[in-house]
């Protein structure tokens, strides 16, 4: 049986006080004491913030030779100043979600945003490489502290099959970010010059984010903390979560610069402190409220919309990585103009995503199978147009197909990641939140490690073989995504045998 505001308790809960959101008599949470003017505002402020912080993951990409050529990086260097953001941000979001769960989410949201603001300006100041890894690093801390607060809106402000619009939107900003990230940073060069023109892809979050927070000071709703003797951050929870996570991501991120097996050792390391972790919240949940509750993974719309997440990821932040080193480096596009070859995805994404968060309700998991089903076609395209079209005319030979892979795309990220926590307590959205963005996070540098390895391998084993490199590496990236899709087909046959999970939660 439903309950309205997907608060349903969990075995291990009994014990846990009561929660006003808990109470379906009460229209399930304060989002019943919000104006739908408000809300709309509060939703718009939220995406705002998503944006920035999304954009940076994939608006550095173009950047990266006029950063080279400025303050004179290394190779090493430059590898930090792309994989540095996205490895603090994926290690701050657990913590940064339960945070907000238990502290206020909207006060989480500013402060995460004034720090994302300050850490912008000092990395477009930056006089060397070491000031500006360190920036990177400071910025995705940063923007790890945001994110988890926007889903976590969502779930306070809205409610069941209302849920679905918001998402959408939120997966339009998520596909719009990525794809336009590299036509945004090549406009922005294009302005800047080749020789500065990197530092406004930084400056550019300034004004913005100070103009985001003052509006979210005055229309996000304010959430008292929750008051409960059990709650707390989790600290010995947090220390363990935060080193396997490193270790899992550390040699993802520095495979190119740290030479040899060794640190392959790093992955096992990293699984056997995150087996640490879960018998840590098993044991620590007894007494006190953990970081994260590990009960959540036995629904299966969680597990199954995680799992989906971390492949899908995989493949998807991949893409753009390699086409733009495969534009600019291997046919000689300007920034701009290998902005401008990926924006087909993008446009495609964004079209679809809002759909798909509003008919998610009706169709179910099947709404995500066909849509890795369109995304894995799509890529398919891109391999065969590269095939008779190599060389300068591939991006408009790749526009349609590209453009048919973003459709897809959009009827998988918004509709699986609102399936994912259409189940999930409006109390523990954060943290759940958090962990779903974190498997994203090491899903994309696992595939940037594997997918970039196939791309560097056979480009140093081809003469001139950029375009067989690119074609490989979407045959690496197409895989991620069919075995996502296996997955959503086996959670589709679960819902028709009846399985409890239905295609619109209980959310």
């Amino acid at each position: 049986m439903s309950v309205p505001d997907g608060s349903r308790p969990e075995r291990g809960e009994r014990s846990r006080p009561a929660d006003p959101t808990a109470n379906p008599a009460r229209s399930a949470d304060p989002s019943s004491r919000v104006s739908d003017r408000r809300r709309k505002q509060a939703m718009a402020v939220g995406l705002v913030a998503a944006f920035m912080t999304l954009l940076d993951v994939s608006i550095v990409n173009v950047a990266i030779p006029s950063i080279d050529e400025a303050i004179h990086a290394t190779p090493s260097d430059l590898q930090w100043i792309l994989s540095g953001y996205a490895l603090t941000f994926g290690l701050i979001l657990v913590p940064a979600g339960r945070f907000g769960d238990i502290r206020g989410r909207r006060n989480v949201f500013i402060i995460g945003l004034g720090l994302f603001t300050l850490t912008s300006a000092g990395a477009g100041l930056a006089p060397s490489p070491t000031w500006l890894i360190v920036a990177r690093l400071l910025q995705g801390a940063a923007a790890g502290l945001v994110n988890p607060q926007v889903i976590g809106l969502i779930q306070q402000l809205y409610q069941g099959a209302a849920r679905g619009r918001p998402f959408g939107l939120l997966g339009a900003t998520i596909g719009i970010s990525t794809g336009v990230g590299p036509l945004l940073g090549g406009v922005l060069i294009q302005l800047g010059g080749e020789h500065n023109g990197w530092r406004l892809v930084f400056f550019v979050n300034v004004p913005v984010g100070i103009l985001t927070m003052i509006a979210a000071w005055r229309v996000l709703p304010t959430h008292p903390p929750r008051r409960a003797e059990r709650q707390g951050l989790d600290p010995v929870g947090v220390l363990l979560l935060g080193v396997g996570v490193v270790l899992l991501l550390l040699p993802l991120v520095q495979r190119q610069q740290w030479q040899g097996w060794l640190k392959w050792l790093l992955i096992p390391a990293g699984l056997l402190v995150l087996l640490g972790f879960v018998g840590w919240e098993l044991r620590y949940r007894r007494h006190r409220e953990p970081l994260f509750d590990l009960a959540l993974f036995r629904l299966r719309s969680y597990s199954l919309g995680t799992l989906i997440g971390l492949l899908y990821f995989a493949g998807f932040v991949a893409i753009f990585f390699l086409f733009t080193i495969y534009l600019q480096s291997g046919l000689r596009y300007t920034a701009l103009e290998a902005g401008i070859a990926i924006t087909p995805f993008a446009v495609g994404s964004a079209i679809t995503a809002t759909l798909g968060g509003r008919i998610v309700n009706r169709f179910g998991r099947p709404l995500v199978a066909i849509g890795l089903a369109t995304v894995a076609f799509g890529l398919a395209c891109v391999v065969l147009a590269l095939h008779y079209v190599p060389g300068h005319g591939a991006p408009w030979a790749t526009a349609l197909p590209l453009l048919v892979a973003g459709l897809g795309s959009g009827l998988v990220i918004t509709p699986n990641q609102n399936l994912a926590l259409s189940e999930v307590p409006v109390a523990q959205a954060g943290s759940a939140a958090g962990m779903l963005q974190t498997g994203q996070r090491i899903g994309a540098a696992a595939g940037i490690a594997g997918v970039g390895a196939i791309f560097f391998t056979t480009l140093a084993s081809t003469h001139n073989g950029w375009s067989r490199a690119f074609r490989d590496s979407l045959l690496v990236t197409i895989g991620f995504v069919l075995v996502a899709l296996v997955a959503a087909i086996v959670d589709s046959r679960t819902e028709q045998r009846g399985s409890p999970a239905g295609p619109g939660g209980t959310g």
